[in-house]
């Protein structure tokens, strides 16, 4: 038994120090690969942060990344921040083919938080960001960037948007076919409302997770992980479940309570 545990040990030690070369490796790679990557991404853009008025940069951020200027290209802490941040968004896009959650997304966080922080600036990030997020499909094209939108959604330029629908597009970012502009209208307009009083201070994320602002309906529900709100089937089951438990613990009570008045009567009757 000894031996066993000996051995099981060191083949938990060999396989740690296995995925700490690997992730070492991998960050090594990521960091010679991207001045390169960088610069050619950098010159095809067509949106600049400075093409966004302070209005529309301060929304963006204040939904996707509230604290993309203070954090390290991660942030676990900040209510409504998500387990993704800008930075994170763009490892994705720059460093994986394919991208599946489990070590992907530890791997993703490290060159998040190692490389792309550390030799990317602040404002390049964002720059690349607006250029390369996947907003959609309209026409039967795919949507990329707030440009591209801006054009395919409203034939305007960013620049020239309303707050409405600067904030339309901003709605699609977290699941682009589930609040479509288009093609799903309402549901795009109840998360724009949303977004509204987030923006203004009249909502205050609760949590990390907290991404919806509150719950969604059951039709904007499918396809969409659980985060901040409890999907209606689950609800529904979790209530049912309780009144369950309720039910059965009432019935347990009144048979203790039988119990208790039975031996109560039968002690006062075999003491006299």
């Amino acid at each position: 038994m000894k031996k066993f545990r000996k051995f099981l040990s060191r083949l938990c030690l060999i396989l740690l120090v296995i995925i700490v070369l690997y992730f070492a490796f991998e960050i090594i790679k990521a960091c010679l690969v991207t001045p390169r990557i960088m610069e050619k991404a950098l010159k095809n853009v067509t949106t600049k942060v400075s093409d966004l008025n302070q209005w529309q940069l301060n929304a963006l951020l204040a939904i996707e990344d509230p604290n993309f200027y203070e954090h390290k290209g991660v942030d676990l802490r900040t209510p409504g921040a998500g387990l993704t941040t800008i930075t994170q968004s763009l490892t994705k896009v720059f460093y994986f083919n394919q991208f599946k959650l489990g070590l992907a997304k530890i791997k993703q966080t490290l060159i998040a938080r190692y490389v792309v922080d550390k030799l990317v600036t602040k404002d390049d990030q964002l720059t690349l960001f607006l250029n390369t997020i996947y907003l959609g499909e309209a026409k039967g094209k795919a949507v990329f960037g707030f440009e591209h939108a801006a054009k395919a959604y409203y034939n305007k330029r960013v620049g020239n948007l309303t707050e409405d629908e600067y904030l339309s597009i901003v709605a699609m970012i977290i699941a682009p076919h589930n609040f479509h502009i288009v093609d799903c209208p309402d549901a795009n307009a109840e998360r724009t409302k949303r977004i509204k009083k987030v923006i203004s201070g009249d909502y205050q994320p609760k949590h990390l997770m907290d991404l919806y602002y509150g719950e969604l309906d059951e039709e904007t529900q499918k396809g969409l992980p659980p985060a901040s709100y409890v999907p209606s089937s689950i609800k529904a089951w979790c209530l049912k479940s309780l009144q369950s438990i309720k039910v059965k613990l009432k019935m347990l009570f009144q048979w203790l309570l039988q119990l208790l008045v039975t031996g109560k009567y039968y002690l006062e009757n075999t003491s006299r």
